[in-house]
């Protein structure tokens, strides 16, 4: 399971070579521990990887009793874990620490000493839960790991060529034609299907058996709903109904989450916070209205606007479809090719939502109502800004069509309407590359590019 979280740790460890420790955050099942263990055998002459969900009352002990006495620390470590330490040469992992809050706070001490490289790894919500009586360490850089995207999917099936090829064309602004088209699509619809959690991608790459895959995804699902319950103290009902309402919400034409779909009565004051929780978890994107397109979308974002995306789409299609109403391999046989009857919007938006997160970028949208004006009547489904800020025509839409029939009503509305601000709009659907009218027409495979 190659994974470009690789490259950044390797970066870390040549450029800051000991001065700072990295924390590695992000939903449960990504991978950390994964991608760490082998960081560390690669890398590293030795490493000490510190489990604190299974280890031993003597390991917490050492950073109660032995902070004050590095010497004396490291020294029973490596007789509890009979591993050799070498100065400048070896890693200590402290995997799931925020079992350990203790530990974390050390960090600042271990950084200070300079003797070893230090990784932490754990889930947002409950690293930042288990910091009471601790002092967050300065010394420590965050970096988030996300589902397997695109590329590294076609990595773990073999396939090293096709991105390569993808960016080419991309990059000329060139149709790949129709048979090249066709096998990246159906690359495409397995990736979309299956989803980026390494373990549903492993056993598809193992088995090709999509029931197999779908009981690892409801495992997940089952695992994070788990999750609400030890962690969203308080507002876990809240919590819980949001999670259960997400495919009901994005099967609507517009995606955006209405607070009736919960309760009739219910108010987004009220929901707030729950909404946040699931943010922080990694477990759901948020894309938040923004009112209008300018440079700092964040300045404009309107917080009683958003869509409540799944972090990975795998995960949806596990967590939508009611495993005793439909068998599975009939779900994904037709989803396969392109013939279960639903709103395929839904996935489609997802996945989108899913792959410009994987590129750094926040998720927004724009969506004006006016029973008036049928020229103020426009919806969004994304904007992101362009690279290099330039004086005007900062802001890219982002139209997302999962059908080969449809109107481009909204992006002409609102290109007229900022056409200051608005830079070349971009439809991202299920045909192959072209440009017409200043509108790029972007297969959806080639979403990552962006």
């Amino acid at each position: 399971m190659k994974r470009k979280i690789y490259s950044k740790l390797v970066k870390w460890k040549q450029q800051e070579r000991g001065r700072v420790a990295l924390l590695i955050d992000g939903a449960r099942r990504v991978g950390k521990s994964y991608i760490v263990k082998k960081f560390a055998q690669n890398e590293y002459k030795t490493y000490i990887i510190i489990d604190f969900n299974k280890a031993s009352k003597d390991i917490f002990e050492l950073f109660d009793n032995y902070l004050s006495n590095l010497d004396m620390l490291f020294l029973l470590l490596q007789n509890i874990t009979q591993v050799k330490l070498y100065e400048r040469e070896s890693l200590i992992v402290f995997d799931e620490v925020q079992l350990c809050p203790r530990a974390r706070a050390a960090i600042k001490y271990l950084v200070e000493d300079g003797r070893y490289d230090y990784i932490e790894t754990g889930s947002l919500v409950s690293i930042n839960k288990n910091v009471k009586d601790i002092v967050i360490p300065s010394e420590e850089r965050r970096i988030q790991m996300l589902p397997m995207d695109f590329e590294e999917f076609l990595w773990a099936n073999g396939n090293d060529m096709m991105m390569p090829m993808l960016q080419t064309f991309f990059e000329q602004k060139r149709p790949l034609g129709a048979s090249a088209h066709k096998v990246a699509m159906d690359m495409f619809r397995q990736y979309m299907i299956v989803g980026g959690m390494p373990q549903a991608v492993k056993r598809y790459v193992d088995t090709k058996d999509l029931s197999q895959v779908d009981a690892v995804k409801r495992d997940i699902l089952r695992l994070y709903k788990s999750d609400i319950e030890k962690y969203a103290e308080g507002y876990e009902t809240k919590v819980k109904s949001i999670f259960d309402t997400i495919p009901a919400a994005l099967q609507r034409h517009e995606k955006r989450f209405k607070m009736v779909d919960i309760q009739p009565s219910a108010r987004f004051r009220e929901y707030e916070t729950s909404f946040f929780w699931l943010g922080e978890s990694q477990v759901v994107n948020i894309c938040w209205g923004a009112t209008e397109p300018s440079v700092g979308l964040r300045m404009k974002m309107d917080s009683a606007q958003l869509k409540c995306y799944m972090a990975d789409t795998g995960l949806l299609i596990s967590h939508a479809f009611d495993e005793t109403t439909i068998s599975r391999e009939e779900l994904y046989r037709k989803l396969l090719i392109d013939k279960l009857e639903i709103n395929k919007g839904m996935l489609v938006e997802n996945v989108v939502a899913q792959m410009l997160c994987a590129k750094g970028h926040k998720l927004y949208f724009y969506s004006k109502y006016s029973q008036s004006e049928a020229e103020e009547r426009m919806e969004i489904d994304f904007l992101i800004q362009k690279p290099s800020i330039t004086s005007r025509h900062n802001i890219i839409p982002i139209e997302v069509k999962s059908s080969n029939r449809y109107t481009l009503s909204s992006l002409k509305k609102f290109r007229k309407k900022f056409e200051q601000q608005t830079h070349n709009p971009i439809v991202i659907h299920y045909n192959d590359l072209k440009e017409d009218d200043g509108i790029t027409y972007l297969p959806i495979y080639m979403t990552p590019l962006l």
